[in-house]
């Protein structure tokens, strides 16, 4: 069965990436990368398929459904690849572990997001060196 959020969060930080946490957050990445493909292909769908219009309504409504659809894609196509190197990083030992400092980027910020790279430290620091070089 393997451990729950609950657990996960409870656990020492002695456990931090152990087997059974790596199988979890395997097991998490491998269930959203289905979802990917799947909300994927439904959107794919829903765009092939036009429902009948007879006003200019249902056209306005039909295009904007369509555009959000083609944004959704858009983000969760981007997403694929970052799941793929959360899956390599747990392979060769490297998840949830900062790609910049080393330091462990936390149960709770994985649980948040699965494909972090980033300790919040160093994510955070990064995001204020890019807003200073934009003004």
């Amino acid at each position: 069965m393997g451990i729950t959020k609950e657990e996960l969060l409870q656990a020492p930080d002695g456990d931090y990436m152990n087997e059974a946490q790596l199988a979890f957050f395997r097991r998490l990445l491998e269930e959203l990368r289905t979802e990917t493909m799947n909300s994927i292909e439904d959107a794919k769908q829903q765009l092939a398929s036009p429902p009948e219009m007879n006003d200019e309504a249902d056209r306005a409504s039909y295009e904007e459904e369509s555009r959000l659809a083609l944004r959704i894609v858009d983000r969760e196509r981007r997403l694929l690849p970052k799941i793929d190197a959360a899956l390599k990083r747990i392979s060769s030992g490297d998840y949830g572990y900062c790609l910049e400092s080393g330091e462990p980027i936390g149960i709770a910020r994985l649980l948040l997001r699965p494909t972090a790279e980033l300790c919040a430290e160093v994510k955070t620091l990064n995001e204020r060196k890019e807003l200073n070089y934009r003004h």
